[in-house]
């Protein structure tokens, strides 16, 4: 599971590695509930029948808030859907059927390294210094005052055999990691319209990926 990450914050690095403008009022050291950046398909209507859509980057909070929420106070647990249950749990299937799928650019990711049996905040990168472009999904809710509101969660995947990732968390948990995307499908996933998009949602190598103690 990943409650913090660290956002892209250079525009021309964002831009240049995901083809998007950076959004205003997006946080770069984020927890639940803090708006950051997101990448989905534009709502602008296509060019032309069946083609794929364009990218764009705006600013949601991290936190998945359905439509029938009273207040944005769920977001503070929707932050990561399980990608075996999302089609199933309340405050994700809406999401997932109208496949509101989107990319979460990171620098990085912390997770809690508890082998010493202390909780040791950990950094996990990329080896090749490249950003993370992590599968998720989104959504937008109406405040009272008629506002939209978008938000969006991190899909997770089972990582007890990832020979990285199983290291994190407590030892008697299941152990779970974000699904990172291969940079050559972002437009597929994107696009994706059915359940065929699971075939982008695969462990990402772990000696494609760095961990050290957080600072």
């Amino acid at each position: 599971m990943c409650a913090h990450f660290e956002s892209i914050k250079d525009p021309a690095r964002l831009k240049s590695r995901f083809k998007v403008s950076l959004p205003p009022k997006a946080n770069f050291d984020v927890w639940p509930t803090y708006a950051s950046t997101f990448i989905r398909l534009s709502q602008e209507p296509s060019a032309s029948p069946g083609s794929e859509g364009s990218a764009e980057g705006i600013s949601g909070h991290f936190g998945l808030i359905p439509h029938w929420s009273k207040d944005t106070k769920i977001s503070r647990h929707t932050y990561n859907a399980r990608i075996e249950t999302v089609a199933d749990k309340p405050a994700f299937k809406d999401a997932w059927r109208l496949k509101r799928l989107c990319i979460i650019p990171a620098e990085s990711i912390f997770e809690p390294d508890w082998r010493s049996g202390k909780a040791v905040s950990t950094k996990i990168q990329r080896a090749d210094q490249e950003p993370l472009g992590i599968a998720g999904i989104w959504t937008g809710w109406r405040r009272p005052d008629g506002e939209i509101i978008r938000s969006f969660s991190m899909l997770t995947i089972n990582a007890d055999d990832h020979l990285l990732m199983k290291n994190f968390h407590k030892p008697d948990e299941e152990k779970r990691m974000v699904a990172i995307l291969d940079e050559q499908y972002y437009s597929e996933w994107l696009n994706s319209k059915d359940e065929g998009c699971l075939k982008y949602i695969l462990p990402y190598p772990a000696e494609k990926l760095v961990a050290h103690a957080a600072q």
